[in-house]
């Protein structure tokens, strides 16, 4: 998932052509970056349908509601109405798997006049890559005389999945615009479809969730889900007088079907257990109706004030379906483990269909006072059917010392709506979990407020992330095309929301009792944790150089420092002092360490007559992944990795105008 300044994925907003994009309907669960969240699906939108992407960062909030603390990424479509172009891509890793192609075309028509539709369509599919080591544990029962089974010899050690998954993706994307009456009317949207394939952990011929007779050899679950992205957008932009109009809507979903293939239900017996299972669907529908407003009035210093306003009302659908019943169910065959391998189905009780809606209005207003002085301020208030509601605000400025020098700001508020995934996501999966310092493979439960669970143990509902941040940075346009840019920021953010760490049984009277009514060995929520300070610097310097007869070198340094720092933890007051295991060690580094404090790069493009090559260097600081026990420092459990440069090389050779090929 793509995020910016280090934070979570679900506190980047991203917008199509500057509309709103729905978010994906999965949740991040592992121990990743960004767990706990969802984000909006990037892949859905085929390469080839892109024209270029906006970053906005500062003050986002303020103009587009939640989702924006961090900032806002702008997709833009192309929208030419002739041409087009068409590529195939083939390549493999170094290490010789990871197989992949892809196969890309755009082209675009005239419609009317001046109006254009474009087409774009992209397939792609890709081998997965394995970087596991061997698997050096017991996987046979003893013979009866106390010996290692023979088998031991002979078994493929190389038994896990690690690494990228086996995917395919298929996309198509339309963007449309043309005069009509007044104004213009526009539309865009598409659809994706995309399976994949990866591995869970191997289950051994040793476990009680292996049955032997399907399985000799034990075997490795394989998650296959089936992933299917819809949206569409239309709208109407006019005139009436000064005021230039614009009135749209929009309906966007995310669905996620999860398949579990070579797998089984032990609880069903080998006679009884499928070897393949549907555990279940997860859909997030988004509908967005928007009208904006925006005209200039005169201003003092014969200057124009530029004002606009507008009003917006957003419904969110969050469904989950129930898997098939062999997917979930306890068949009693000799006490074995219930549901399908890998991912368990979900339940009948866990299905949910839920609904919230919103209804936002903005007011911004922007003005070049003096040829040197350009100052904004902007005004949200948001209100929400599940939780209430919201003001956030900003204000920027910019001067501009000499013709060279200019120096920027802004302060600015901002929040985040628990998401409906937050909200109302629930299921049991097997996870691997530590238990008085031993790793082991349990059936974690991810309980929503609307479980008994969550009731029994008090858990409170979620509240929104509210944040504050300030920005300022100095602009450079030196000699000779040398371009510099500076800029810090900080973002204090409250009441963040997480997925908790894992409450087992034995912590506490209390979750043994609300457990015993459900299969789950542990259980875990989405709380309002911690607050946190986020502070940066960004480094941008640019120049092109003139080498005569050798042609044109553009270069590019880019440098970003983020670090994040918990300023207080704030859980809940809960049940025997557990509130430090909801919150442990663990997760402190995820949200801390997790991505590198340091990342940077160093771009070179070089051009003379047909040819065309690209050396850029991507340099990404150390980072920690936790797993360790408390007072485990992460150097002592390896698990400190970085820094590391990667190296990408291109070169281009255009046959013609139309024609090109390029190597990498």
């Amino acid at each position: 998932p793509a995020s910016l300044r280090g934070l979570s994925p679900d506190h980047t907003l991203v917008l199509i052509n500057g509309k709103r994009r729905h978010s994906s309907a999965l949740v991040h669960l592992n121990g990743t970056t960004g767990r706990g969240s969802s984000n909006v699906d990037l892949n859905a939108i085929p390469m080839s349908a892109i024209k270029r992407i906006e970053v906005l960062r500062d003050g986002a909030a303020a103009l587009y509601g939640s989702d924006a603390i961090a900032g806002v990424i702008n997709v833009v479509l192309k929208d030419n109405s002739e041409g087009g172009s068409a590529s195939f891509q083939l390549g493999q890793t170094h290490k010789g798997d990871g197989e992949q192609w892809r196969a890309s075309a755009s082209t675009g028509f005239s419609v009317g006049e001046d109006g254009a539709l474009t087409l774009s369509g992209e397939l792609q599919h890709k081998n997965r890559t394995n970087r596991a080591g061997p698997d050096t544990r017991q996987q046979y029962p003893l013979l009866e005389n106390g010996d290692p089974d023979p088998r031991e010899e002979t078994f493929d050690r190389q038994s896990f999945h690690i690494g990228q998954a086996e995917y395919e993706n298929a996309s198509l994307f339309a963007n449309f615009d043309m005069t009509l009456g007044d104004g213009r009317i526009y539309a865009f949207g598409g659809m994706s479809d995309r399976k994949s394939e990866s591995g869970a952990f191997y289950r051994r011929a040793i476990q009680s969730n292996t049955l032997t007779e399907i399985y000799p050899d034990g075997f490795l679950p394989i998650l296959a889900p089936d992933v299917k992205d819809y949206s569409m957008y239309a709208g109407y932009e006019w005139y009436l007088g000064e005021w230039t109009l614009d009135f749209s809507g929009g309906y966007g979903v995310s669905e996620f079907q999860y398949n579990v293939e070579n797998s089984l239900n032990a609880s069903l017996g080998p006679d009884v257990t499928p070897t393949s299972f549907d555990a279940g669907t997860l859909t997030n529908e988004e509908s967005n109706i928007t009208f904006d407003a925006q005209r200039f009035v005169p201003f003092v210093n014969n200057s124009d004030l530029s004002i606009a306003f507008g009003v917006s009302y957003r419904d969110n659908t969050y469904q989950i379906e129930a898997g098939e019943e062999a997917s979930y169910i306890n068949g009693g065959y000799e006490d074995r483990p219930a549901g399908s391998q890998g991912y368990t189905g979900f339940r009948p009780d866990a299905e949910v269909n839920q609904s919230r809606d919103n209804v936002g209005v903005y007011f911004e207003t922007e003005n070049q006072l003096t040829t040197d002085f350009m100052w904004g301020a902007a005004v949200r208030y948001e209100d929400y059917s599940d939780f209430g509601d919201n003001t956030s605000w900003k204000v920027s400025g910019r001067y501009d010392i000499t013709d060279r020098i200019a120096v920027r700001g802004a302060v600015n508020t901002g929040f985040r709506a628990p998401s409906a995934q937050q909200l109302y996501f629930s299921n049991i999966s097997t996870l691997a979990v530590d238990v008085d310092g031993e790793t082991v493979l349990q059936r974690s439960g991810t309980f929503n407020s609307l479980s008994p669970v969550t009731d029994a143990l008090n858990i409170p509902d979620l509240e929104p992330e509210e944040s504050d941040s300030i920005s300022a940075g100095i602009v450079w346009n030196g000699y000779d095309g040398l371009a510099i840019t500076l800029d810090y920021f900080r973002i204090n953010i409250d009441d963040r929301i997480i997925l908790s760490n894992q409450v087992f049984p034995g912590d506490s009277p209390a979750v043994a009792d609300a457990l015993s009514t459900v299969s789950a060995e542990n259980a875990r929520f989405f709380i309002n944790a911690v607050d946190t300070k986020t502070e940066g610097l960004d480094i941008v310097a640019s120049k092109t150089f003139s080498l005569n007869d050798f042609g044109e070198l553009k270069a590019q340094l880019a440098y970003g420092f983020n670090n994040t720092e918990i300023e207080s933890v704030n859980l809940p007051p809960l049940f025997d002092g557990l509130e430090s295991v909801l919150f442990d060690y663990d997760e402190k580094i995820r949200m801390t360490d997790s991505t590198p404090d340091h990342s940077g790069s160093l771009g070179f493009t070089h051009s003379l007559g047909n040819w065309k090559t690209d050396v850029r260097f991507n340099y990404f600081g150390t980072y920690i992944i936790g797993d360790y026990d408390t007072g485990e420092t992460a150097e002592e459990a390896n698990d400190t990795y970085g820094p590391n440069w990667v190296t990408d090389i291109s070169v281009k050779y255009a046959f013609s105008d139309d024609l090109s090929l390029i190597v990498g």
